[in-house]
């Protein structure tokens, strides 16, 4: 919804947001490539290839969020359009297809530590010479990664958001199991230092809150690229916390944490995945020292081709 706020032409919007902010639809994003590391997205070997007034798509996604859904109407295809002229950065597109267009072929939907996540889903999905109008191009051919970033700063903070919340919630249930349950004539949490580790969790929920909080306000008055440190800091932050606080709740919970009788194991597969959805750990702090290194006067050395 946000990317199609943000980028999306007036046609675009009429035809494709509007349901989605009705709720009548959902939508498909399809960037991750199982043959390539993703953690560059500039190795995407997918194409949309532009041929007269049509583009082309070819290609293998995988990790497709939402593909499962019985509601889905469209998809979003990032892929390389090759134009030597100009930068690595400026040859990629985001191309709006209708999910029956033909030559889309749903191979398998992904388990996520043995859970489809269902209805909603992550799939493998492959593209064969699959035809859309020109016109179903986000802002133009090349524009994909300036658009790719307007859409994850915003992304990452929606994650981290969740992630609070669910570590409040495990929280909450490692309270009331510690205080409901006894042995040798205690409750859990007078226990082996299992109140220190409530004090702990609550002091790093209450960091990562502060952090996401502070990430959204610079984002909002001074925009996205202003705010590149924030964003990818929360995102390291909050999926680890939430990890964290899980685990300690699991631990409390004994055999009951790690069965579906709770929702722990549902919140640690949310975190342990988000540590590698829309960038893992390590990238994130790669770019928090290149950018920490630039405001002290210093460049990171490239890369030898």
């Amino acid at each position: 919804m946000e990317l199609l706020w943000r980028f999306g032409n007036a046609e675009q919007k009429e035809r494709f947001l509007q349901p989605l902010l009705d709720g009548k639809t959902r939508s498909v994003f399809c960037m991750t490539e199982p043959s390539v590391a993703s953690s560059d997205a500039t190795n995407m070997e997918a194409t949309a290839i532009v041929d007269g007034d049509e583009i082309v798509l070819n290609g293998r996604k995988w990790w497709s969020s939402g593909l499962g859904d019985p509601d889905v109407d469209f998809i979003i295809f990032m892929a390389h359009t090759p134009n030597e002229n100009l930068s690595r950065h400026q040859q990629h597109s985001m191309v709006l297809v209708p999910i029956d267009t033909p030559g889309i072929k749903i191979e398998r939907m992904l388990r996520v530590f043995g859970d489809y996540d269902a209805p909603h889903g992550h799939g493998e999905v492959v593209f064969d010479n699959v035809r859309v109008p020109v016109g179903n191009i986000i802002g133009g051919p090349g524009m994909g990664f300036m658009i790719a970033q307007g859409r994850l700063g915003p992304g990452r903070i929606h994650h981290c958001m969740r992630c609070i919340g669910a570590a409040e919630k495990a929280l909450e249930l490692a309270i009331h199991r510690g205080m409901s349950r006894r042995a040798f004539d205690k409750s859990l949490l007078m226990l082996g230092g299992n109140l220190e580790r409530i004090a702990e969790a609550r002091i790093k929920i209450d960091q990562a809150r502060l952090l996401t909080l502070n990430a959204a306000h610079k984002m909002d008055s001074q925009g996205v690229m202003e705010a590149l440190t924030e964003i990818s800091a929360i995102k390291v932050v909050a999926p680890n916390v939430l990890q964290e606080v899980v685990d300690m709740a699991m631990q409390i919970h004994g055999g009951m944490g790690v069965s579906q009788d709770t929702v722990l194991p549902a919140f640690y597969a949310q975190a342990r995945s988000l540590r590698l959805a829309d960038g893992p750990d390590e990238v994130h702090k790669g770019m928090i020292a290149k950018l920490e290194l630039k405001r002290n006067g210093y460049t990171r050395p490239k890369s030898k081709k």
